[in-house]
């Protein structure tokens, strides 16, 4: 699906669903900004928009069109025999955390932004480039005024939503807690690692993209107005914020996975005493069992009258002196 919307630089809309030849003229007018959207196109189809029409550097298109990992900003100045204007290359990612899942799923925002025109490229639908688009289509704020206004009101977007994700997980993470205390099992520890790999996870998505908005915020592409670089600053500043509550929740995981070793280690060591007093406790039983159970000729206890009597008072006799001592050493 190819989206494409032309705005006046009073941020007024000029014209949507724009046709692929008529962009350069719309591109060549000073007055107008052009913003193209791509989303669940096809190679072809993109190549024809980023090649044809906007003539970008075969290397950000390639960058484009395929999965990059880790995002990125790149700005590119034409040569002598290039054809396309400067413009500013930048990957980004949205975050969406499932709770059924536990996944952090990650979506590629592919962002060309130039003097008068903002290319963006996605796989799939985003809720920041729908909220975007209908506050620039309302025009009540005059969003869509210059290329590089579009450009933070999307990153800014984006950061929001990382929000809902980080309330879910922080939702999760007090079950946890609950859990531990209450009654760990194996369930429990497997939750803790998942959940704790989810956030590493995050933390290698939000650094790399904290970098690219560094650069930003520094002011260090000309394509960005100067006046601008402040709400720049001001989406990094969210970002570093975000960054700082992952590690929050990874110190949050760690403590509760301590608390998860150290309550088993517990139950395992009452388990081992509770066998161990068990033990201490039917020895003199043993000892007097094993004794009369050797069965000699000559044994002269086993010619009494009343030894059976006998040897079974002394048992209990001892047992009950064994357990007497344990509870008053306060170890039963």
């Amino acid at each position: 699906m190819i989206r494409s919307h032309a705005f006046t630089t009073q941020g007024k809309l000029h014209m949507q669903d724009v046709d692929a030849f008529l962009m350069p003229t719309l591109l060549a007018d000073t007055n107008l900004f052009l913003w193209v959207d791509l989303e669940s196109c096809t190679p072809e189809e993109a190549r024809a928009i980023l090649g044809g029409v906007f003539h970008f550097h075969p290397l950000s298109i390639d960058d484009c069109i395929n999965v990059t990992p880790s995002p990125k900003v790149e700005e590119y100045s034409p040569k002598e025999d290039d054809r396309f204007t400067p413009y500013i290359f930048m990957v980004i990612h949205a975050v969406d955390y499932n709770r059924a899942g536990g996944i952090f799923g990650t979506s590629e925002l592919d962002f060309f932004l130039g003097k008068n025109f903002l290319v963006t490229y996605h796989a799939v639908p985003l809720r920041s480039i729908g909220s975007v688009e209908e506050r620039s289509l309302k025009g009540t704020i005059h969003v869509a005024k210059a290329p590089d206004r579009v450009a933070h009101a999307l990153l800014d977007s984006l950061v929001d939503n990382y929000k809902p994700a980080l309330e879910e997980l922080s939702m999760e993470i007090s079950e946890l807690e609950d859990e531990v205390l209450r009654k760990p099992d194996i369930d429990t520890m497997n939750r803790i690692l998942r959940v704790k790999k989810e956030v590493l996870h995050l933390r290698q998505i939000i650094g790399p993209q904290r970098e690219v908005l560094a650069r930003f915020a520094r002011g260090e592409f000309k394509l960005i107005r100067p006046h601008l670089v402040p709400y720049y600053r001001d989406v990094y500043d969210s970002l570093f914020h975000i960054g700082e509550l992952a590690q929050g929740y990874m110190d949050s995981l760690s403590g509760i996975l301590q608390i998860y070793l150290n309550l088993s280690a517990n139950q395992t060591s009452e388990v081992v005493k509770l066998l161990t007093l068990i033990t201490i406790i039917t020895t003199p039983m043993m000892m007097i069992g094993t004794w009369y159970g050797m069965n000699f000729e000559h044994m002269p206890e086993t010619k009494q009258q009343y030894g059976y009597p006998v040897a079974a008072i002394a048992t209990l006799i001892l047992t009950a002196l064994t357990w007497w001592y344990f509870r008053r050493k306060r170890w039963l």
